[in-house]
């Protein structure tokens, strides 16, 4: 076999190779005489078929085998021979081939950069961190009350008013005719929440218990079923009774409503909560810098086809949010060429702090240990109160899904690696500011602060370098 370098473009390479036609015979051959000891012919025994025979009636499916095998490993053996890390999978294309003749392909490969890496330690980064008040644990407690809200019935004898807790019997009625789910007795209707059809509560509001009304609304356009969108309707409503919220107590009963024993214990449990927040806040706040710092502290050349792949998948988004009328406010107004020159500019930078967090993790060492990978499944069952069996279940089962938490942790793992070496300055900051997003206030910016804001709406929950 015969490879011959053709090119040799930055990170592009392109090789020739040729097969011998003697070689390729000799592997059809091959083959077909292990086809031979086993093959079942009529009139002849295992072993005994005329390789004539065997030729006429198989040396085509072989060929294709054994021109299958040479490429491969012809294409393997150019890249491996020459210690080249391909950056995606290598175009082969055949340009020459006859039975008989020698078989000649093109391997085209776009390899791997060598990275060379800043001094981490030449990094100079602020934390913003903000202290747990008991301003901001009296807000939780408060919202925590809100949510367990009591009812009781209102004494004095009154009209309905906003707020209220209106029970109502009802029937609704279309062109005279009682309509499927449009019934029900003794329904608490809380007057304001604009949880029934638009108008519906309003008419309710004014009335006194005990009235029998009648109340017209029109069902919105878009309303779930046919038979009734955009339809006038009637209800026939009773109000039966009154209730007022009563605000509930925040004290050491509430606690137990949430499983603690005490209104002390749920203090703490919220001070410790929202200093596990205030420390997700933060720490996004410093990967986000140190990404920046690493985007400016690096510049070397990246494989163009996992560039264009990077922007492929962003481009499709934006086509999505296009059609969709989600798209971003600083996007607005803009062409798709300027768009393209953006957004491209962005998956540049993604693939190129990928590749440098890649490379640092393998050249130190990082690894991912059962224990991290156990933590980050029990992270995510917590999201899911109630249901954190079923979603520990999920990743025991899905290998996929399991493999998707790998990529996060390994860069998390990497970055603080990086992180341990950087010279970082802890800001005491208010929790208002903490909470803003990376980037934000580069967005209020002009100038030269866009293109970071960008990059940040596009990963403001994950990090650009983990795709």
């Amino acid at each position: 076999m015969q490879v011959t370098e053709t090119k040799a473009d930055g990170l592009k390479r392109e090789f020739k190779v040729v097969v011998p036609a003697a070689q390729i015979e000799e592997k059809v051959q091959g083959r077909l005489e292990e086809l031979g000891k086993t093959v079942r012919l009529p009139g002849f025994r295992p072993g005994k078929v005329p390789m004539a025979l065997l030729r006429k009636k198989y040396a085509a499916s072989v060929m294709g085998e054994v021109l299958e095998a040479a490429v491969n490993d012809g294409a393997r053996d150019a890249i491996t021979e020459r210690g080249l890390r391909p950056a995606v999978q290598p175009k082969i294309e055949i340009t020459s081939f006859e039975e008989g003749g020698d078989l000649e392909f093109t391997v085209d490969v776009e390899t791997l950069p060598e990275v060379q890496h800043m001094d981490f330690s030449t990094i100079e980064l602020e934390r913003p961190t903000a202290e747990v008040d008991e301003a901001e644990i009296d807000k939780a407690l408060e919202r925590i009350a809100g949510s367990r809200q009591n009812t009781q019935p209102v004494a004095e004898k009154r009209a309905a008013k906003e707020g209220d807790v209106a029970v109502i019997n009802f029937t609704g009625k279309l062109n005279g005719e009682e309509f499927a789910g449009g019934k029900a007795e003794g329904y608490n209707l809380t007057l304001g929440s604009g949880t029934f059809i638009p108008g519906f509560e309003d008419q309710i509001v004014g009335v006194e218990p005990g009235s029998d009304i009648v109340v017209k609304v029109k069902f919105p356009e878009d309303y779930g079923s046919e038979e009734l969108a955009g339809k006038d309707v009637e209800f026939d409503v009773t109000l039966t009774e009154l209730r007022e919220v009563v605000p509930t107590p925040v004290d050491d009963e509430l606690a137990k409503t949430v499983g603690l024993e005490s209104l002390d214990a749920l203090k703490q449990a919220l001070r410790e909560e929202l200093g596990r927040e205030y420390g997700a806040f933060s720490r996004n706040h410093v990967k986000r810098k140190l990404l920046d710092a690493l985007s400016e502290g690096h510049d070397f050349v990246v494989p163009q086809s996992m560039v264009d792949m990077e922007f492929d998948a962003i481009w499709k988004q934006i086509q999505q949010d296009k059609e969709a009328g989600r798209l971003d406010a600083a996007d607005e107004g803009k062409s798709d060429d300027e768009l393209k020159a953006e957004y491209r500019g962005i998956a540049e930078r993604r693939v190129r702090l990928g590749l440098l967090l890649s490379d640092v993790g393998n050249k130190n060492n990082v690894t991912i240990t059962q224990e991290d990978v156990n933590r980050a499944i029990m992270n995510e069952a917590r999201r899911f109160p109630g249901q954190e069996h079923l979603v520990i279940q999920y990743y025991q089962k899905n290998k996929d899904a399991l493999e998707s938490l790998r990529a996060p942790i390994y860069e998390d793992k990497v970055i603080d690696f990086i992180i341990d070496q950087a010279k970082i300055t802890d800001k005491v900051v208010s929790a208002d500011e903490l909470m803003k997003a990376p980037g934000e206030d580069e967005a209020e910016g002009e100038g030269e602060a866009k293109p970071k804001k960008k990059a940040a709406k596009k990963k403001s929950e994950e990090s650009e370098a983990s795709e």
